[in-house]
């Protein structure tokens, strides 16, 4: 598939990118978990998930699952261009138009782009299946492309590539 004139790019298809953020939303809520049972002790824990309770906001424990979810996503796409998740099944995310490492402004976009497309039933996510570069909402919004790993792209100077 050729995208902008770029060489030959094979796009990470909706299974592969199901399966990532699925494994990465496991990870991300065990960390969480933890971190919340090591602030507020484990019965919080128990307490917060027993059977029967009326659910209710406590925005301490939202602000703090919140903040590791954003540190979690946007660290790993910073760093290393792919969550775990994504680096287990050989995806990596680049800029739609450079094929390079996307710039750190982009990727707090496609972060707040995750939220918008999840919330109308997760169309945004689903919009991968119909898409011709099987691009998300939120990967349109940050102009971005999660394609299949190039090992190549990893060595990019990081200092300069994600500078806002």
């Amino acid at each position: 598939m050729h995208d902008f004139g770029h060489a030959d790019v094979q796009y990470a298809g909706f299974p592969r990118r199901a399966l990532a953020i699925s494994l990465d939303s496991l990870l991300v809520t065990l960390l969480s978990s933890a971190v919340l049972a090591a602030v507020f002790g484990f019965e919080y824990l128990v307490e917060l998930h027993q059977a029967g309770k009326t659910p209710s906001v406590d925005w301490r424990a939202a602000t703090i699952e919140q903040s590791i979810t954003a540190v979690w996503f946007i660290g790993f796409w910073a760093w290393w261009m792919a969550t775990p998740g994504k680096q287990l099944f050989d995806c990596q995310i680049v800029d739609a138009t450079t094929l390079r490492r996307p710039r750190f402004s982009r990727l707090v976009l496609r972060y707040i782009g995750y939220i918008i497309s999840l919330l109308p039933l997760g169309l945004g996510f689903l919009w991968v299946l119909f898409d011709r570069r099987r691009q998300g909402w939120h990967d349109k919004m940050a102009n971005t492309l999660v394609i299949m790993q190039d090992e190549s792209l990893k060595t990019q100077s990081i200092g300069t590539d994600i500078s806002a």
